[in-house]
């Protein structure tokens, strides 16, 4: 592997280092994000507001199910962050053996659950019945897929583990590409209408996945991937669990709280709402994907200093990251609020929907910062080590005050913006958490280190 393409994240000054790791991650993120865009906007425009409410109303029960195994791709690369900081090659190339085979058995499990769970549980949601047979459809094409997405994941965490975020988003850019044209092909001349879209999203991810292996495969360097030596390591498994369950747990919860929100929104009974919901909640995903890039990089840069014991670094990059964060987020999410019409036209031009659309996004994007910062704070904690105490007070301060929420606030006065108005509070109240939970583990961990 071309050490050109890592950042030395233990010396040198923190803020332009950041940048350089962050940029090409949040690129990534908004690639994926037009995944999910691409399919939208097609059917939307090309199929009709029932399709598009289709594909959206899988995207809370689609998370719930993957999130869990994205925890242990997240703890793959924080383990490895932690053993690169170390300089410790021979642990390091086990982690990726292990991380490459529990990406691969996690795809191939997620097959059957999808598959199997898909139709039960969005009828649990309350799906409605003018979309659910194609909402069935279109999550078990996707999940078909997931081999390939888990193994992108797994092995786009291991580079970016060591400070190579370019090339995960050169391969996903491929795979972005491809995209786009196969959706078009598929629901314009074969005129699969959501089968399409799906199968179009499965192809681009299976690109993705492929360049990513052969990345490693080529490699040589001492985590580079080797056939002969793939093998799951027991200790290095029982580090990724350790750090990987907590962590997918806790996106879990952030999942079951959107979840029970969705079916809050399908109680309204109206397509036009769900497919609003959809379209807004996709814009606010481009808000929240360069804030994510932030927490990636809290997380792999405290791993790193952290193994490398460079407590001085430790607080720098929780500071610099949550002031990136809160520029980034209140810049982006201005400009999606203040364009919202615009922006929401471009997935469906009924005015029913940018009505109830516009309710959402201004609300949301103009406090998605909160979330980002939120977010940056339990990096900089797992970085250090700890996964199960960020996890309980995500799962409290998450899910467990929106369903609150849901069955007092929005209960007694129902709404769409007394719903909405539950996802800044919960953030708000889960960040002050969080930074008092860094600050007393910081403390702990340095007095380890220096003692």
């Amino acid at each position: 592997m071309n050490r050109d393409m890592t950042i030395d994240m233990c010396s040198g000054p923190l803020p332009g280092k950041l940048l350089r790791f962050s940029l090409p991650i949040m690129l990534s993120g908004i690639l994926q994000l037009l995944f999910n865009a691409a399919d939208i906007i097609v059917v939307g425009q090309f199929t009709g507001s029932a399709a598009m409410a289709a594909v959206g109303s899988t995207g809370p029960l689609n998370n719930l199910i993957i999130n869990v195994f994205l925890g242990l791709s997240s703890g793959a690369s924080v383990v490895m962050a932690q053993y690169y900081g170390m300089r410790s090659w021979k642990d390091a190339g086990e982690v990726v053996h292990t991380s490459i085979l529990l990406g691969a058995i996690s795809g191939c499990a997620l097959v059957f659950i999808g598959i199997a769970l898909a139709r039960p549980m969005l009828t649990a949601m309350g799906t409605t019945s003018d979309v659910i047979d194609q909402s069935v459809l279109y999550m078990r094409i996707v999940f078909a897929g997931m081999p390939a997405i888990m193994i992108y994941d797994f092995g786009a965490g291991i580079l970016r583990a060591v400070g190579d975020t370019r090339r995960p988003l050169l391969y996903l850019l491929c795979g972005g590409i491809a995209n786009v044209f196969l959706n078009l092909f598929f629901v314009i001349v074969c005129n699969l209408g959501v089968a399409g879209v799906a199968i179009g999203t499965v192809a681009s991810q299976s690109i993705a996945g492929f360049l990513t292996i052969r990345c490693l495969a080529r490699s040589d360097a001492p985590y580079g991937l080797r056939r002969g030596e793939l093998r799951i390591a027991k200790e290095k498994l029982l580090r990724i669990l350790r750090v990987g369950i907590p962590t997918g747990i806790s996106g879990a919860m952030f999942s079951i709280s959107n979840v029970i929100i969705q079916s809050s929104i399908n109680s309204f009974n109206s397509s036009a709402i769900v497919a609003a919901n959809t379209a807004a909640g996709n814009i606010e995903g481009f808000v929240y994907t360069g804030m994510n890039a932030l927490y990636q990089a809290a997380l792999t840069f405290t791993g790193q200093n952290a193994g490398a014991r460079r407590t001085e670094r430790i607080a720098p990059i929780l500071g610099w990251c949550l002031l990136f964060v809160t520029v980034l987020g209140l810049a982006v999410g201005g400009l999606a609020a203040l364009l919202g019409r615009q922006l929401l036209s471009i997935y469906n031009s009924d005015a029913a929907v940018i009505s109830y659309g516009l309710e959402r996004l201004r609300l949301m994007a103009l406090t998605y910062f909160i979330c980002g910062a939120m977010d940056i704070a339990t990096g900089s904690i797992r970085g250090l080590g700890p996964s199960i105490t960020p996890t309980l007070v995500s799962l409290a301060g998450i899910c467990g005050l929106r369903i609150v929420w849901v069955y007092t606030v929005f209960a007694a006065r129902r709404s769409l913006m007394s719903l909405y108005v539950s996802y800044p509070v919960s953030w708000a109240v889960t960040l002050a958490v969080h930074l008092v939970c860094f600050a007393v583990f910081f403390r702990r961990w340095k007095k380890r280190v220096q003692g």
